[in-house]
């Protein structure tokens, strides 16, 4: 049995090893669908995203609004709901799992800067 919100062993893994996943978000909760192209750190079992834009991102703010949402590892639809991730710590240790994960990609540092660390949301399965 699995905690609530807690991603099978197979969904952790292949979040922990796939290089990019899809997010599907909308707004309105009736209006079209938009699939984004984004990066997904684990940290002890737990899942995590961030947006190199900010909070001025689409898909983050749609997040926001309707967090139930979809990723989409390869074909395979995983229903999720995001939260803010909010204590430091974690924070933290999520940045370095991105700097962990993308080490050669000129992205990484977007990742990790200051003004984007409070757009950390975690995923929990639903």
């Amino acid at each position: 049995m699995t905690d609530a919100g807690a991603f099978s062993d197979e969904v952790i893994e292949r979040l922990r090893t796939e290089r990019e996943v899809r997010i599907e978000t909308r707004r309105p909760p009736d209006g079209p669908v938009h699939k984004t192209i984004i990066w997904v750190v684990v940290d002890g079992g737990r899942a995590y995203v961030r947006t190199y834009l900010g909070a001025r991102s689409r898909w983050y703010r749609e997040a926001l609004a309707h967090p139930d949402v979809t990723l989409w590892l390869g074909k395979d639809a995983v229903p999720v709901r995001v939260v803010p991730a909010t204590d430091p710590a974690q924070v933290e240790a999520v940045s370095r799992g991105f700097e962990a994960k993308y080490p050669r990609s000129q992205s990484t540092a977007a990742m990790v800067r200051d003004e984007v660390l409070e757009t950390t949301l975690e995923l929990l399965a639903r």
